[in-house]
């Protein structure tokens, strides 16, 4: 198939960006690329798909996803972390079933791909949620999933025995860290290699030290790599200062540190916890509006970036920014750094768009298959729209990508070789069976966690 008359922001070696550029696609991977008249020209019996008036990038890539969150949208908002959680999010996710893990993942699945995410990295999906589910929900979409069971042993927040977890969330190493082997071994490279397998370590303080140890052993012997929260509100930094460390010290001896775990937030660090992750090649992901609009604080960025530390982006679940769309994540990334540092030239367009997607891409440790438009890779991209009124006229495609364009724009999606968005409109997935389930589930999830009073409307409803 030649995808033909779109302007291709490539995100390769050179940055090229190709106008009037077309792809060839053969099975999964990228066959050609470049220029519509040339590609035309070369395979001239081959099927045609026009994308005039479309800016093609390389598919977005989240680096930080709750998928069982989204079926409780905005049932916390303007909640502190620890309130959000404790008293609203873990109720209601100690309240799940199996078949409501299944709904969420395909709900928060079928929305990003409508809004151009092709691969994500799942945070930590509870054992109670089903991970079979959240697998199967992957292999049917379509789309690429690195998947992140939960691993824990202490029921808690930070250092505080407050803050407790709900007891339908709480488990052991048997079920967390065993439990991900056994799902590792059974679903790991499945569905066409689109799914793999992560550890999903709880926040530091809800982890016992030999449990760290034992898991970053598993992960250098068997290749499984690790994401984690880490240092996201100041009660973490407290947790770390009563246990003598900064955030990256403590991660440096439980063997956290390293190219092969992606830690998420990273809202408190000090200069000597930038100098650990720039020496130890690891990943961070960065989720601003989460961090805005819990009040969490605003991540380093221009000051990791200046360390060579590799940063990708993340929505972070729907209570606590209200959508997948990780084309709004990127405006706000772009812009927040400018806010407080004075500076309009920090953290430009083109640095957030090569977050969503190579640096991405680099954290995942796919790289070399994906991130980025070149001949070889997996044929993973999005169309974006801009032919409506709200997008002309614009001059630089990145610039109208990341300040412009938003989930609603997308009009192809393409996956592995594989088109699962064709007009804005799901083709694997019944978009209206899956809002239909996730609106009784939701309900249900929250009458039986007691909190229908607590999540209506607070101004009258007649």
């Amino acid at each position: 198939m030649l995808y033909t008359h779109a302007t291709i922001i490539t995100v390769d070696r050179s940055r090229r960006i190709i106008e009037d550029g077309a792809i060839r696609v053969e099975n999964d991977s990228i066959a050609d690329i470049g220029k519509t008249s040339q590609l035309k020209a070369r395979y001239a019996d081959e099927d045609e798909y026009d994308l005039s008036g479309r800016i093609v990038i390389p598919g977005l890539i989240s680096t930080h996803m709750h998928t069982a969150q989204t079926l409780l949208r905005g049932t916390a908002d303007d909640l502190e972390l620890v309130s959000w959680l404790c008293e609203r999010i873990w109720v209601l996710q100690g309240n799940f079933t199996r078949e409501d893990g299944y709904a969420a993942a395909r709900l928060s699945i079928g929305e990003m791909l409508k809004s151009g995410t092709t691969c994500f990295l799942e945070s930590m999906f509870a054992d109670r949620y089903g991970f079979d589910g959240l697998c199967r929900a992957v292999e049917e979409s379509g789309i690429r999933g690195c998947l992140g069971k939960i691993v824990m042993d202490i029921a808690r927040y930070a250092k505080d025995d407050a803050w407790a977890m709900h007891p339908g969330l709480v488990e052991n190493r048997e079920t967390s860290l065993l439990g991900t082997l056994s799902m590792w071994e059974k679903w790991n490279g499945k569905a066409d290699d689109r799914i793999r397998v992560w550890f999903g370590a709880r926040t530091p303080g809800g982890v016992s030290d030999a449990l760290y140890r034992e898991m970053t052993a598993l992960s250098r012997s068997k290749g499984i790599p690790i994401t984690m929260h880490c240092a996201e509100v100041r009660a973490d930094r407290d947790f770390f200062a009563s246990v003598s460390h900064t955030p990256m010290s403590y991660c440096e001896s439980v063997g956290l540190l390293s190219p092969s775990t992606v830690l998420v937030h990273m809202v408190h660090l000090d200069d000597s916890d930038i100098k650990l992750l720039s020496a130890s090649g690891t990943h961070v992901a960065h989720c601003p509006t989460s961090n805005a609009k819990l009040a969490s604080g605003i991540c380093r960025v221009p000051d990791l970036q200046k360390a060579n530390v590799n940063i990708g982006l993340g929505t972070d679940g729907a209570p606590c920014n209200n959508t997948c769309d990780l084309l709004q994540e990127m405006k706000l990334a772009a812009i927040i750094h400018k806010s407080i540092s004075y500076d309009p030239t920090s953290v430009p367009a083109e640095s957030v768009l090569e977050m969503a997607t190579i640096n991405g891409a680099k954290a995942l440790g796919l790289q070399d298959r994906i991130g980025s438009l070149e001949l070889g890779k997996k044929a993973d991209f999005v169309a974006i729209d801009m032919r409506g009124i709200h997008s002309q006229p614009w001059f630089n495609p990145v610039s109208a990508v990341v300040y412009t364009a938003t989930g609603r724009d997308v009009d192809v999606v393409v996956v592995n070789g594989r088109m699962l968005v064709k007009d804005g409109k799901l083709l694997t997935m019944d978009e209206t069976e899956i809002v239909e389930e996730a609106q009784k589930r939701s309900k249900e999830v929250i009458e039986r966690a007691g909190l229908m009073e607590k999540v209506k409307a607070r101004w009258p409803v007649e």
